[in-house]
């Protein structure tokens, strides 16, 4: 789950959407229906959109441990990267919540959420 009004978010999930290609990922932004109900269901706030959520099997990653996880399905030179994630997760979130305070004066936002493609709606919940 991402801020879909982000504009870094949406370029993440692009991204990403360009190497899933085992088709692993179904996105949601934080936002919408799909993403309310899978915060309540983890008992996360429905109103902080500071952090990338990522759901697996019934449990959730939030921050850098979120982003390590995606890069490590990814494959090839991106899952190097999951290495980071032996530094322990207030070091790595440091650095992620400099990012995520910022990102709207650095990278901007839009005003409603992305709405997919006909071709990309499979990929969304």
């Amino acid at each position: 789950m991402f801020d879909g009004v982000c504009n870094l978010c949406n370029a993440s999930i692009n991204f990403i959407i360009d190497r899933d290609k085992k088709n692993i990922f179904k996105f949601a932004a934080l936002q919408s229906d799909s993403g309310r109900r899978i915060l309540e269901k983890f008992g996360l706030d429905v109103n902080d959109f500071h952090s990338v959520i990522l759901v697996e099997d019934e449990k959730y990653y939030t921050r850098s441990s979120a982003a390590l996880r995606i890069l490590k399905d990814l494959g090839s030179f991106w899952q190097i990267l999951y290495g980071f994630i032996i530094f322990p997760p207030p070091v790595r979130d440091f650095f992620y919540n400099i990012l995520s305070s910022n990102r709207y004066k650095l990278f901007g936002k839009k005003d409603s959420c992305r709405i997919p493609t006909p071709e990309l709606k499979k990929k969304f919940l």
